[in-house]
């Protein structure tokens, strides 16, 4: 087992193409795990090898590799960038210690570099910053550095910067060696040191100043040290670096071409130097306490990922954070209460897997076929359960509905769905009885075609995708009270059965009352709760639209009976027709959800999305400033924001992001409400209606 002070885990996080894959292959490479590597354009890099992600030539999941490094042992997630995977995102920066944000030289701190330095700050993740694709033409380094510095604070601390970015690039210098790290250009990641030139030499120790300052000020005895020295030694150097990464006040930032493997090799020593282990940070335990690293605790370790694999069935991830995971011992699910007996290991390489016997603390890997464990799960010491805090997902914030193509599919469809969503919590679903749809949501219109495709291969499901239905309501305004006479004679017994009903508007949100004010007989008891039902029944399936009605008082005050031919039936028939005649004499008006949206957007952008807004019937609530970026605050209808979320990041160039919640029904504008009963009217002549 590896000694806990030696493993780094890592998520590898940045914006769509910024080169996160190929650092990641590179890493693999470099640390002998591959004898070439792969490319995303070929389809044939270690860690995006699923099917999507070979066709689209863009990560969708997270992957796990596992590998060694001059006696270290390295946990590295590979995450996706594009804004759909997000919640791919977040799982990986819940287990990891460490962030490394790639940043494209050529374009910049761009939108997904925005986000996920926002989710590993709600994690309080140490992080480094890797400037990639030095060796392209437009390569920008000190301006992507500016930008970096403005974008996320002045703790952002260069250790390396290329001495020859462009097409030639393959030299570095490293403020820790001070040295020139020549790389050979055959990409197989070596390089020898030499001394930096005269025209660079101000420049270099120009930084490197710079970072012993952000060195000595985490801590009182090397500041001491350094303004009496005017200088630290390497090794305090190092000391001072590795403290303020690991707090927080320091990121470092390295420089590389990673598809020309030149500065990997660098970064791993770096990580090994620099990065936390596990014993630095403190675990976290759900309600948002922390606990210190405990070497003899109890086993605690967290499930922050499961999929499904061909061959093998469903793995769980897991990160171990204390104690021990081996093969045939039984561990608590503290989340659902359930007990999984371990049986198969695996540390993971992609696709690729290896089997062993134990995950000590600190370590990742992979279990298989746990029976009732889910991603977020804490799995833990029977006897004595630790419960850690789970993954908070992204919600989603676009919906569509989903049925067969083929009759008979349901069962199908929801048993698929269910599977999905145990792998991925982000997207959620549901049958909604009242609009009598299978409502799928996701995090973006690409994350959802992700899992209808997945549908489709893994549960030879083909579903048809539609708009949902809107949840319109229907109310009333005026009060009014009228007849409901159902009579029918057909030889032998008939049915007969005569109510008197008065509607009247209630309170918005008290959504039903009935009150029964028969005397005198009129109707016997016993038939009074079929005319409820009745009226219940009528309500749910709507009056003038087809939508459930809400907020009316319903009083019962007469009636008939007959002896003989009266019924319960009789009398639920009646309810339901005095209910309709009495609901269209009052002033029938429909109601519609009006959503709260949150946008967040830069400033350059806040005119057209405030007009975008406004176009949509929405209702401009408020601004206010969160760091570069405004949130817009407003009110707007359910119908006129179905996919928001792509209108929004095409407006934004990919950068604006919106969440939404229900806030309140009001009434809809009469053009739209005449167009709604209308479409009723035309399907109920067609038969569809009821």
């Amino acid at each position: 087992m590896i000694e806990t002070s030696k493993i780094r885990n890592l998520a590898v996080i940045g914006h769509s193409g910024s080169g996160k894959t190929t650092l990641t292959e590179a890493f693999m490479f470099d640390t002998g795990k591959i004898t070439r590597m792969g490319s995303t354009e070929s389809g044939n890099t270690l860690s995006d090898y699923r099917k999507e992600e070979i066709e689209r030539k863009i990560s969708v999941s997270s992957t796990l590799m596992t590998t060694d490094h001059e006696n270290y042992r390295l946990n590295i997630i590979d995450t996706p960038g594009f804004l759909d995977f997000l919640a791919e995102v977040k799982g990986a920066l819940r287990v990891v210690d460490c962030a490394l944000l790639v940043v494209n030289a050529q374009s910049g701190v761009e939108v997904g570099a925005e986000q996920v330095w926002e989710y590993s700050q709600e994690y309080e993740l140490p992080r480094m910053i890797v400037i990639n694709n030095l060796d392209r033409e437009n390569a920008k380094f000190d301006e992507t550095l500016r930008e970096l510095q403005e974008e996320f604070g002045k703790g952002i601390s260069p250790i390396q910067f290329p001495a020859n970015q462009g097409e030639g690039f393959n030299e570095i210098v490293d403020l820790l060696k001070m040295k020139i790290l020549r790389f050979d250009r055959d990409g197989k990641g070596n390089y020898t040191e030499e001394e930096i030139p005269p025209d660079l030499a101000d420049k270099a120790n120009e930084m490197r100043q710079t970072a012993l300052e952000n060195a000595a000020e985490v801590d009182d005895e090397l500041l001491e040290t350094f303004f009496s020295e005017g200088d630290l030694t390497q090794e305090q150097f190092e000391t001072g670096l590795r403290k303020g990464i690991v707090n927080g006040t320091i990121v470092p930032v390295f420089c590389n071409s990673a598809s020309k493997n030149i500065g990997p090799s660098r970064i791993l020593e770096l990580i090994n130097q620099l990065a936390p282990s596990p014993m630095d940070l403190l675990i976290r335990l759900e309600k948002d306490e922390t606990e210190d690293f405990e070497s003899g605790a109890p086993t605690a370790a967290i499930v922050w990922k499961t999929v499904s694999e061909g061959h093998v069935g469903e793995l769980s991830f897991l990160r171990v954070y204390t104690g021990k995971v081996e093969s045939g011992i039984e561990l608590k699910n503290t989340s659902s209460g359930s007990v999984e007996k371990i049986g198969q290991i695996f540390t993971m390489q992609g696709k690729n897997r290896k089997q062993v016997d134990m995950l000590g603390p600190g370590e990742m890997g992979a279990l298989v076929k746990l029976k009732a464990t889910h991603t977020g799960d804490t799995l833990g010491d029977p006897k004595n359960p630790i419960k850690l805090q789970g993954i908070r997902f992204p919600e989603p914030v676009i919906r569509i509905a989903v049925e067969p193509k083929a009759k008979g599919d349901e069962e199908k469809i929801s048993t698929g769905l269910q599977s999905l969503h145990d792998e991925d919590p982000s997207f959620v679903f549901a049958y909604d009885p009242e609009l009598r749809q299978t409502i799928v949501a996701g995090i973006g219109e690409t994350h959802l075609d992700i899992i209808i495709g997945r549908l489709k291969d893994r549960f030879s499901v083909d579903v048809d995708r539609i708009d949902p239905k809107i949840p319109y309501r229907e109310t009333i305004k005026a009060s009014a009270d009228a007849e409901g006479k159902h009579k029918k004679q057909s030889g032998g017994r008939g049915q007969f059965g005569v109510v008197n009903v008065k509607l009247e508007p209630s309170a918005r949100g008290e959504e039903f009352e009935f009150v029964n004010a028969i005397s005198g007989g009129a109707i016997p008891g016993k038939f009074i709760p079929a005319v409820e039902k009745g009226i219940r029944e009528r309500m749910e399936r709507g009056v003038i639209a087809g939508y459930k009605v809400v907020d009316v008082k319903v009083t019962l005050f007469d009636g008939k009976f007959h002896d003989v031919d009266s019924s319960e039936l009789a009398f639920k028939i009646a309810g339901s027709l005095g209910f309709t005649n009495a609901f269209v004499k009052c002033k029938p008006v429909m109601l519609e959800p009006i959503y709260d949206l949150e946008v967040r957007v830069p400033e350059e952008y806040m005119g057209d999305v405030m007009g975008d807004i406004s176009s949509r019937r929405g209702k401009i609530q408020g601004m206010e400033a969160s760091g570069k970026m405004q949130v817009i605050k407003a009110k707007a209808p359910l119908a006129e924001i179905n996919k928001y979320s792509t209108s929004l990041r095409s407006m934004t160039q990919g950068r604006g992001m919106h969440r939404q919640k229900l806030s309140h029904y009001e009434d809809v504008p009469r053009e739209i409400q005449d167009k709604l009963v209308e479409e009723y009217e035309k399907s109920r002549a067609e038969g569809g209606g009821s």
